[in-house]
């Protein structure tokens, strides 16, 4: 399966982490926030990745190259950054089936997979995670608006009254559908083509989409704070797996000497 990674942004509110460097390649637990999604994608069965570079570009091109481990790199440049939706049509010429979509600035210990299952399960057009925020900070995504059975009839990029707490995490998975969408799309009131408008107009089309809740945690790396908060909670977690490495080899000491005895 192609996957797509969007990194062109300048992460401005990143600053200074990102003042000689775009905020992909900002260190989380002693690697790249890029290289936290390559990882992930490959282990999803990514065998061709296509990564959307553009603020200090060379950056992540000369430290990538033309693979990751052994998986080929394909690199887009979006001149301006107009929006994740202009973004994503930089790499329509180079999408020949259904491909995952991973924004690079977001780290995930989640059940990504369940995303990817779906669609094929499915055949939907669009498949994404969604989890629920506190309602303060639901105007920092693209938010999504349920009916009355709790299913998605809309969704609002950045709205300052938010309709919900549910909102979209940066994580999806699209048939090329999604680029005639994108073509759609109209400047949003932030003068940006919004992905989630191009979302929007797949559903107000009647096309398929469905929305798998989040099982585990993300962290969207906005604010130099959410990097800290993201780094706390991998090197928490690796060691947990050291500690529980070490018990495993002591239980098996133990019964290689009971076992002597």
């Amino acid at each position: 399966m192609q996957a797509v990674v969007l990194a062109a942004g300048q992460g401005t509110r990143l600053r200074p982490l990102t003042e000689d460097k775009p905020k992909g390649m900002v260190e989380v637990a002693g690697k790249p926030i890029l290289t936290h999604c390559f990882e992930q994608l490959l282990e999803l069965g990514a065998d061709d990745l296509h990564v959307v570079v553009g603020y200090r570009q060379e950056s992540i091109t000369e430290h990538y190259g033309d693979d990751f481990d052994g998986v080929p790199i394909t690199y887009a440049h979006q001149r301006e950054q107009n929006g994740l939706a202009h973004a994503l049509l930089t790499v329509e010429e180079h999408i020949e089936d259904d491909f995952m979509l991973m924004l690079g600035d977001n780290i995930f210990r989640a059940n990504l997979e369940d995303v990817v299952n779906r669609q094929a399960e499915t055949r939907a057009d669009a498949a994404f995670l969604v989890e629920e925020v506190p309602y303060e900070e639901a105007s920092r995504y693209g938010v999504c608006d349920t009916n009355k059975y709790g299913e998605i009839v809309e969704v609002v990029e950045k709205p300052a009254d938010p309709p919900s707490n549910l909102v979209m995490t940066g994580f999806y998975t699209f048939t090329p559908a999604i680029f005639h969408a994108c073509h759609l799309v109209q400047p949003s009131n932030r003068g940006e083509y919004e992905i989630s408008d191009a979302v929007d107009l797949l559903l107000t089309s009647g096309r398929t989409i469905d929305a798998i809740r989040m099982d585990g945690w993300r962290t969207d790396i906005g604010y130099p704070e959410d990097r800290d908060r993201a780094e706390e909670r991998l090197l928490a977690e690796r060691d947990e797996g050291v500690s529980g490495d070490d018990e495993g080899a002591g239980e098996a000491v133990e019964a290689a000497a009971s076992d002597e005895s």
